[in-house]
């Protein structure tokens, strides 16, 4: 796991060509994620810097940029290719030969021999610079699930390109940020951005299974080259077959990812995904296996930790707990910066904490990111599919005697959340779907002031659901959930708070249940093989019904939250009324009246906003940094020294 920099020269581009481009400023800012070694390589036409993180092959000949011996080739990779053993074996047979143990060295040669193709052949997480010194041409790839991230100055006709692996980096080597109003539907929507936007104006980020490849005149062809097969048909297969298969397919993706030259340990939350996450480890790892649990103080409906203590008991981990306090708020400026803009998802805070107290005994660390979305683990996916196939008439019904209730929408009575169910069965499926992970989404206009609610597209975040479903027509109901839901709330939220909040203290992070061949899979089986009624996960529980504790499997489902209405009404109430005084930057942007409103009920008791209060903090924090950063000199001038 590391960070990746660089910068290439084109024809009549707006950076000068022969210039002599100072890196430094900008591997500085990317020191978190590789604080092992930092190198760079420079020409006439690019600059490349790298910070490294040692996983494989710790010697210097696994270092980077990695240039290929007879100079033609320059790859910057950032994150782990499982694969790389049995790409080498080939690569060895068609003569190629190697001065590494790394999957860096691996990259390189298959581009030597497959060109661009390479990309398609990697299994594993990363984001991939490779510079073609014959050709001047750039290839930038992103891996299928979106777990590494890479951000470009988008280039235009002619002009020159830079990209880092945060968008801090492109700042630090000069680059403007300017603030983007074109994205602040979709975050304030979903809680994150969808790419290829950013919160920043002239700056993109590749969407996941992407490439782009620019040549020497500044054109550029940006292609997907790995979709999942939600919508393709659905297996043929029994229940004891399929149970035995997703065993053995999830068996081999956590043996692949203990694969290290570094301590490798995991972080168990106490649900299912985690638990067979350590659990398979455990039995796999022929040693005592450390475990990491983080619990929360001042609201045990938060605190897993018991689930957790359960797990590592089965299985005999050495196991670590963090308790939480409202302090750790602390770390949330730091978060904001490195998620490159506000987020909804506070539970960035204790993955962070939990990755720094991981990182005292281990480097790697696997989690079960990703079985709750391949396997189908949220109560919202069937309830979902059941609203699609309830007759229209009785979901109108359903509806009207729904709106007899006068709770108000963030209320936390029974009766109030079971009325806002019913009333959103009867939305449409693009709607229903951004129900779920709504934060603002249909009162963007009331949200925002006027004048910039009529500059921004508040109807579009709506619009892009509804495109995104239309996008898998031959998929069953409960697949183009699934689907939906993997392009958007996957990427955009849970990937991009793993990769910040882990790699803010190099801890590399790695998810089996996100393995290319378990997701092909899993995305194949027939719905009655995921959700069996209301039991969501059917056939991963059925597959490790032997390994996982019965208190476990039939625990309620709960979320890796934080106690945000606990803490914000609390512990951190002076925290609020500091971020949202008359001084606060938010007021250039959004209603005061609307704002207050929320504030007002969530204080009294009478709703929970914490999700939007949450957001609207971490808005006001990204606003502040924002005007800090544009008001201090930057160390190069973006289009002048670069």
């Amino acid at each position: 796991m590391c960070g990746i920099f660089g910068a290439v020269f084109l024809q009549n581009g707006n950076f000068p060509r022969g210039a002599a481009v100072d890196v430094d400023a900008a591997l500085h800012a990317l020191e978190h994620r590789g604080p092992d070694y930092a190198g760079t390589w420079r020409s006439d036409d690019a600059a490349f810097g790298h910070t490294r993180l040692s996983i494989v092959d710790l010697s210097p000949a696994g270092h980077q940029p990695m240039v290929a011996t007879d100079a033609s080739v320059v790859v910057l990779l950032n994150g782990e290719i499982y694969n790389f053993r049995e790409l080498r074996d080939q690569l060895v047979e068609a003569g190629h030969s190697f001065r590494s143990r790394s999957d860096t060295e691996v990259v390189l040669e298959g581009y030597r021999e497959w060109g661009v193709d390479v990309i398609s052949r990697l299994d594993g997480m990363f984001a991939i610079a490779i510079w073609d010194v014959r050709e001047k041409r750039l290839l930038l790839a992103r891996d299928r699930v979106g777990k590494k991230p890479v951000f470009y100055t988008e280039p235009g006709a002619g002009r020159s390109l830079a990209f880092a692996s945060e968008t801090g980096a492109l700042f630090a080597a000069g680059i403007p940020c300017e603030p983007n109003l074109a994205a602040f539907p979709s975050v304030f929507s979903g809680g994150s951005v969808r790419a290829p936007a950013t919160m920043y104006h002239g700056i993109a980020q590749l969407p996941p299974a992407h490439l782009m490849v620019v040549d020497a005149r500044g054109t550029q062809e940006i292609r997907r080259y790995w979709s999942p097969p939600f919508h393709a048909p659905r297996l043929f297969i029994d229940e004891e077959e399929a149970a035995r298969e997703v065993r053995r397919l999830v068996d081999a993706a956590v043996e692949r990812r203990i694969q290290a030259d570094v301590p490798v340990g995991a972080l168990l939350s106490g649900g299912v995904d985690s638990t067979i996450t350590a659990g398979v480890m455990a039995r796999a790892i022929g040693s005592r296996l450390h475990t990491f649990a983080v619990g929360f103080s001042g609201d045990s409906r938060f605190d897993e930790t018991s689930y957790a203590r359960l797990a590592s008991s089965r299985f005999g981990t050495e196991h670590h707990e963090l308790i939480l306090e409202p302090s750790s708020f602390a770390s949330l400026p730091r978060l904001v910066e490195l998620h490159d803009g506000p987020f909804a998802d506070a539970s960035a805070i204790p993955m962070a904490a939990i990755a720094k107290r991981a990182k005292q005994t281990v480097t790697v660390a696997l989690s079960g990111d990703g079985g709750d979305e391949v396997f189908c683990g949220y109560s919202r996916f069937v309830y979902a599919e059941a609203s699609e196939r309830t007759p229209r008439f009785l979901r109108d019904f359903g509806a009207q005697i729904a709106r007899l209730s006068e709770a108000g929408e963030g209320s936390t009575a029974i009766g109030a959340r079971a009325a806002r169910a019913v009333r959103k069965a009867q939305l449409p499926t693009g709607d229903l779907l951004l129900s779920w992970c709504n934060i603002f989404a249909f009162d963007l206009d009331r949200l925002f002031r006027p004048e910039v609610a009529a500059a921004i597209d508040t109807f579009g975040p709506r619009r892009s659901v509804a495109s995104l479903v239309a996008a898998n027509p031959g998929a069953t109901q409960l697949a183009g959930i699934l689907a939906y839901n993997f392009e958007t709330y996957l990427p955009d939220d849970l990937l991009l708070k793993a990769d910040r909040a882990s790699m803010l203290h190099a801890v590399e992070l790695r998810s089996p249940f996100l393995d290319r061949a378990v997701i092909e899979f899993a995305a194949r089986l027939p719905d009655r093989l995921l959700r069996r009624g209301l039991a969501t996960k059917w056939i991963l529980k059925r597959a490790y019904e032997d390994l996982i504790p019965t208190e476990i499997v039939h625990r309620a489902k709960m979320g890796f939250g934080v106690p945000l209405v606990t803490w914000l009404n609390g512990p951190l109430r002076s925290l609020v009324e500091d971020s949202f005084a008359d001084s606060s930057p938010i007021w250039d942007y959004v209603s005061r009246d609307f704002v207050r409103k929320l504030l007002k009920e969530q204080q009294e008791g009478r709703a929970d906003h914490g999700f939007r209060v949450f957001l609207l903090l971490t808005f006001h924090i990204w606003l502040t940094g924002l005007q800090k950063r544009r008001a201090a000199p930057p160390a190069l001038r973006y289009g002048a020294n670069l």
